[in-house]
């Protein structure tokens, strides 16, 4: 609930700080002194329109901040500023955000009623939770059931196209298929391990002759070999070389194995034109399926001309593999998505007609009590029907009848601020969920006697569940609030400024009194209006009784 509104150069309000306690709160005062403003004030923190009109006469900018009690024991902050120049800025706990999140914040907290434009009634998805709460319509079945249907729809569009061109895919990926197993690729390194084969290949008489030549400079008369052991009988057994003695005769030993292994390779080297083509032609078969397949995964890169790799192209292979897979067993799978289509078509069916006659059958029921309501509210020629169209019942319409012989036409043409407010009013005491906080301008428009009485005793019953604040110039309303508040307005200089004060109870006979007269120095207004108050507060303990 509202704990806490600041206002600060909005309209009439030069500076204006007011602490709300729960229950019903009359705002009263005379017009023209801000009690609407502090209205305009609350919706502004809930998302409602800033106007640069709003602000002060000679203010840079106006500013509003309301801290709200929550459920959980926690609080929020929300403040709406308003330039003079330029866009309005909203901030929640003093973080920034948008009117948007206010909006959203103001839809769990506040609910207004009157003659602003922040009325959730007119909407008709708040006329449709209206008759789902009365009626106890819990809409999460068929909403699941909805999506459910919505993505099987989905997946059954992008199974596959038309049946002639799924054989012609199917044709494409088989003979892909049958290519890649013919050539039984061996892996992804077998173009590397026949490069280095046709190396070898290619250049046989060379690698031969460049083999004999070091075996020549290693193992002949006069070569390595003979050096290394001439240098190595040089320093034999002389200790000052001991130590190099030992790394010369590992030098000779290895250059012996060396030898050994350049002789065994240089034999190995087969001079076969035969096995060079079979290489060389093996390349050039790689080499296309590679071009043709492995470029799949590097389409979209920085170089898509380049050809694919081998693990690219076997990689390819799976893929298709799975795609051929699922086409060939196309029928069977489509089958069986059709099936479960089928169902959750006849879940949302289902639902649909449950959730639609449910709206129905309450619909009459929930204008009947609300049509109660009007009639002890000062509405007694006012019709109420609740229309229900649509598959599910989604579409539903609040219509008003005005004036007898007229046509019921939809709430938001027909009725007036204090009328909307009334009805509002009545749905509240046939309804108990609501948000937190009820503002209500208004709503005693052209109203008086006994049935201000009624006004006032029905917002005195919505607050014993909610925090309700009612702009009222009725003493039989202001007299039926826990708590009042009287705005009144003072000559500054040249500009008239706002103030707002709690009254304690001897505050409230006069401010009642005033209301009663036009003065609050009656003497018989002082007794009428303590009358008012004590049969207020007898009514409302026989309520609670």
């Amino acid at each position: 609930m509202l704990v806490e509104l600041a206002v600060r150069d909005l309209g009439v309000i030069d500076e204006l700080r007011l602490i709300v306690g729960p229950g019903m709160t009359a705002l009263t005062g005379e017009t023209g002194a801000g009690k609407t403003m502090l209205v305009e004030a609350i919706a502004l923190l809930v998302g409602g329109r800033a106007d640069s009109v709003l602000v002060r006469p000679g203010a840079e900018e106006a500013t509003v901040e309301g801290r709200f009690a929550l459920d959980d024991d926690d609080e929020v902050v929300l403040t709406r500023q308003i330039p003079a120049q330029g866009r309005s800025r909203a901030y929640v706990n003093g973080r920034m955000a948008t009117a948007a999140v206010l909006a959203e914040w103001g839809a769990r907290l506040v609910d207004l009623h009157g003659q602003h434009a922040h009325q959730s009634l007119l909407a008709a998805a708040a006329q449709r939770a209206t008759l789902d709460e009365f009626a106890g319509v819990d809409s999460r079945p068929l909403h699941d059931a909805r999506d459910r249907l919505a993505t099987l729809d989905a997946e059954l569009a992008t199974f596959g196209g038309d049946a002639g061109a799924r054989a012609r895919e199917v044709d494409l990926l088989r003979f892909q298929l049958a290519e890649l197993h013919e050539a039984a690729i061996e892996g992804p390194d077998e173009d590397d391990r026949l490069e280095a084969t046709e190396d070898g290949l290619a250049d046989a008489v060379a690698h031969r002759t460049a083999a004999a030549e070091a075996l020549v400079s290693l193992a002949d008369d006069g070569g390595g070999s003979d050096r290394l052991s001439e240098a190595l009988r040089a320093i034999d057994a002389r200790s000052p070389f001991r130590e190099i003695e030992g790394r010369l005769r590992g030098l000779v030993a290895e250059l012996a194995d060396l030898a050994s292994e350049l002789r065994a390779a240089a034999e190995a080297i087969v001079d076969d034109p035969e096995r060079l083509a079979e290489v060389r032609a093996r390349r050039q078969r790689l080499h296309e399926l590679r071009r043709k397949y492995g470029t799949a995964s590097v389409e979209g890169s920085a170089h898509p001309e380049r050809t694919g790799t081998l693990a690219d192209t076997i990689a390819y292979g799976v893929d298709i593999a799975g795609r051929l897979d699922e086409l060939e067993h196309h029928e069977a799978r489509a089958a069986a998505l059709e099936a479960s289509r089928g169902q959750a078509a006849a879940e949302v069916e289902a639902a649909e007609t449950a959730i639609r006659a449910a709206r129905r059958a309450a619909a009459p029921e929930l204008a009947s009590r609300i049509r109660a309501e009007l009639r002890a509210l000062a509405m007694p020629k006012v019709e109420i029907e609740i229309e229900v169209e649509g598959r599910a019942g989604d579409d539903v319409q609040f219509l008003v009848a005005a004036n007898p012989g007229t046509p019921p036409l939809p709430l938001a043409k027909v009725a007036s601020g204090g009328e909307l407010a009334r009805i509002m009013l009545a749905i509240r005491l046939v309804l108990t969920k609501a948000p937190p906080t009820l503002v209500f301008d208004e709503v005693d428009a052209g109203i008086g006697g006994e049935a201000a009485r009624a006004v006032g005793r029905a917002l005195a019953e919505v607050g014993s569940r909610h925090q309700v604040l009612v702009v009222t110039h009725l003493p039989q309303v202001a007299a039926c609030a826990d708590h009042q508040v009287q705005v009144t307005k003072d000559q500054r200089g040249d500009q008239t400024a706002a103030q707002a004060r709690p009254l304690d109870d001897d505050s409230r006979v006069g401010e009642i009194a005033r209301m009663l007269s036009g003065a609050s120095g009656s003497k018989t207004a002082h007794e009428h209006a303590r009358e008012l108050l004590a049969s207020a507060r007898r009514g409302s303990r026989k309520e609670r009784r």
